[in-house]
């Protein structure tokens, strides 16, 4: 079992209503790649947030709570309150 860390880079735009819809995740090589990236997408994005998770790619095995990077405007629940 190998683990490793992943930075993802997670934009929303807004959907019909009140809800977001999720752009395609951006897989980033460090945290710093991760940042840079997240802050460009929060001047015209809904909202933002980068973080990072650790885990077993092979098994798809990764922590229940991520390390919140950076996070801009409108996010969903499970992003509010990290």
């Amino acid at each position: 079992m190998t683990r490793e860390t992943i930075f993802i880079v997670q934009a929303f735009e807004p959907g019909k209503g009140n809800r977001l819809s999720a752009d395609a995740p951006i897989r980033c090589k460090s945290s710093a790649s991760a940042l840079r990236r997240a802050e460009d997408l929060a001047e015209t994005k809904a909202g933002v947030v980068a973080f990072a998770t650790s885990g077993d790619a092979e098994l798809g095995d990764y922590d229940e709570e991520p390390t919140i990077i950076f996070k801009c405007g409108r996010l969903p629940a499970p992003f509010e309150d990290a």
